[in-house]
């Protein structure tokens, strides 16, 4: 597998990296604007003590709050962005720091708006409506706001909280500047029989050569050496876990995990049954491990192997330009609008499409206020292809949220966040499968919308199953030592893959290159988002335009509801466990139809 040399950011075309101009047009207009937010920090202060005074007053400083917030958003996009762009270079690293710092100055001088708002009667709040019609606005945030009162500390309490932020940030912050930046591989030898270079961005293009040799060096090099660093790893780690307990035990939760679903207004019970709809199911996933045992012709199956395609013709080269084209057409069932908005982020520098030396690993998009920005590591092959689509979808839940919801409500939670980017995806899929005539080019699809039920259903319902344990096994006062990671996670491998595949012991030490366990509770989205995604996807293609008008209308609501209620309003009760079960069954189905497409 011969590999392009990896340019420096310097090297880049200006067409493939993202407008950050639109931000500023400069570090100075930065920095004028940094003074600017914080003046308006100290501004802000002056409504301390007085939010209860009257509707006028409560109404002014919301509106201020709204002002920003959208000055913080600016300012932390391009600061974050240009620090992504190559994470060794030190005047961004300052950049990201000085705004972050300043949003813990910010969250310490609004310290007080909790506590009074939730200090206001029934009586009153309700006057405040009735007196001041524009206040009516926030009623939905301010009662997100009052639901929480007995996990709300006093306004001295709460200060103490807030300037505790930065140090609650450095677990992440350090893990993610070691993995990043400092973290470096050795060369393996690729295909060619040449030395190839090894990163966290080509590591999974490497296991999914068709050399054994190839996968198993890029398999080993890769995790004998950040075994070399897991005492570094867990005590990062286990001072994540330990801070997220310091502010569940401080707000009176019950545990880290209650706390991190309240924020979002999700019950626990939503986490739990996820797990054990997967336990439910797990007979499809080694059913799987089994067939593609039996495809690929080994004695022995490997982790190594597991992202190695089955079908001989899956090695097609897919370009950016032709992806672009592909997911344009596949989302046509979407609509006109969501078209254009679509044209609109290819065509005006929404996306840094490739990788730099010091680039940030993997993809993500970043809902700014003047437009998303996305982020990619892109790959000329069907992956690349899929999470282009995948970012492009939250790019526009974040537009649409973000053109038609007030400032308040423009946000959404991170519950609904994997629903739109999966929805693209299986759009995408089924636009694929339906124009091939190809017998092994509809196997190789139907293997790679496999891997996504592995990779999205599957891998990431484990990850959560992890992070659920290893909080719980802190809260009983057991040490998260490297030794307990590897184990624990070394036995939900086993227990995810089953007795078809050699669980090689290496793979015990992979929990320290996720970076989503720093995110508090985050992977279990994926699946719950793949899932409703699914069901959304069927409604699209089956339904037509009721579904489509309720789906545009579920990416235009940001958090002006709940999340459970949103995706009702798309036609999705995430409450039950029936979108999960569907969406494994269909895997089920796939697995057969792959079989039988293979054995012909």
């Amino acid at each position: 597998m011969e590999k392009a040399a990896i340019k420096k950011r310097s090297e880049v075309e200006l067409k493939n990296t993202w407008a950050t101009e639109d931000l500023y047009v400069s570090d100075d207009a930065w920095r004028e604007d940094l003074e600017l937010a914080k003046k308006m920090t100290e501004d802000i202060k002056k409504y301390n003590g007085k939010l209860s005074e009257s509707a006028d007053t409560l109404l002014n400083y919301l509106k201020s709050v709204d002002k920003i917030d959208i000055k913080f958003s600016n300012l932390f996009n391009y600061a974050q962005r240009k620090f992504d762009e190559d994470t060794r270079n030190i005047t961004y690293q300052d950049l990201a720091n000085q705004i972050r710092s300043l949003a813990v100055n910010y969250g310490s001088a609004t310290s007080f708006q909790t506590p009074e708002i939730i200090s206001i009667s029934d009586e009153t709040i309700n006057k405040f409506y009735s007196d001041n019609n524009d206040l009516k606005l926030y009623e939905r945030h301010l009662n997100e706001i009052r639901r929480k009162k007995e996990h709300i500390l006093s306004e001295n309490e709460e200060k103490l909280l807030a300037a505790a932020e930065d140090l609650a940030q450095a677990p992440s912050t350090i893990m993610s500047m070691f993995t990043n930046a400092d973290l470096q591989f050795p060369d393996i030898i690729g295909e060619d029989g040449k030395p190839s270079k090894l990163t966290a961005g080509t590591f999974i293009s490497y296991l999914e050569s068709k050399d054994e040799r190839v996968r198993k060096d890029a398999f080993m090099t890769f995790y004998h050496t950040l075994e070399k660093f897991k005492n570094t790893a867990a005590t990062s780690y286990f001072a994540q876990v330990k801070q997220l307990m310091f502010y569940a035990n401080s707000r009176k939760y019950n545990s880290t995990l209650e706390r991190a679903l309240d924020n979002t207004d999700v019950p626990v019970s939503v986490y739990k049954n996820l797990i054990k709809a997967v336990h439910d199911n797990m007979h499809h996933m080694h059913k799987y491990v089994s067939l593609s045992k039996k495809l690929l012709k080994v004695n022995e199956l490997h982790m190594y192997d597991l992202y190695t395609p089955v079908v001989q013709s899956s090695d097609s080269k897919i370009t950016y330009e032709e992806a672009k084209i592909n997911i344009m057409e596949a989302v046509a069932p979407l609509g006109k609008e969501y078209q254009a908005i679509l044209k609109e982020g290819f065509e005006n520098r929404w996306i840094d499409v490739y990788e730099n030396e010091g680039k940030r690993s993997g993809a993500y998009s970043a809902g700014a206020k003047v437009h998303p920005y996305v982020l990619l590591n892109h790959t000329d092959n069907l992956r690349g292809e899929f999470t282009l689509a995948h970012e492009m979808g939250h790019a526009i839940h974040s537009y649409l949220s973000n053109r038609t919801q007030p400032t308040v409500y423009s946000g959404y939670k991170i519950f609904v966040a994997e629903v739109a980017s999966t929805c693209n995806e299986a759009l995408l899929m089924e636009y694929l499968l339906a124009k091939t005539t190809d017998k092994l080019e509809r196997a190789n699809l139907i293997n790679y919308f496999l891997e996504q039920f592995r990779g999205t259903l599957f891998r990431q319902t484990m990850f959560a199953e992890f992070e659920m344990l290893t909080h719980e096994m802190a809260e009983q006062g057991k040490s998260l030592t490297a030794d307990a990671l590897s184990n624990l996670y070394y036995d939900l491998n086993v227990r995810y893959f089953g007795d078809d595949i050699v669980v090689d012991k290496e793979i015990a030490i992979e929990w320290a290159r996720i970076p989503h366990f720093y995110y508090n509770f985050y992977v279990y989205q994926y699946a719950t988002g793949y899932s409703a995604a699914m069901a959304l996807s069927r409604k699209i293609l089956d339904e037509g335009e009721p579904a489509v008008k309720n789906y545009l209308k579920f990416l235009s609501s940001g958090s002006s509801a709940s999340p459970i209620d949103l995706l009702k309003i798309a036609g999705v009760d995430m409450t039950a466990p029936d979108p999960i079960n569907s969406a494994l069954s269909v895997f089920g189905e796939l697995i057969d139809e792959l079989d039988s497409l293979l054995s012909e």
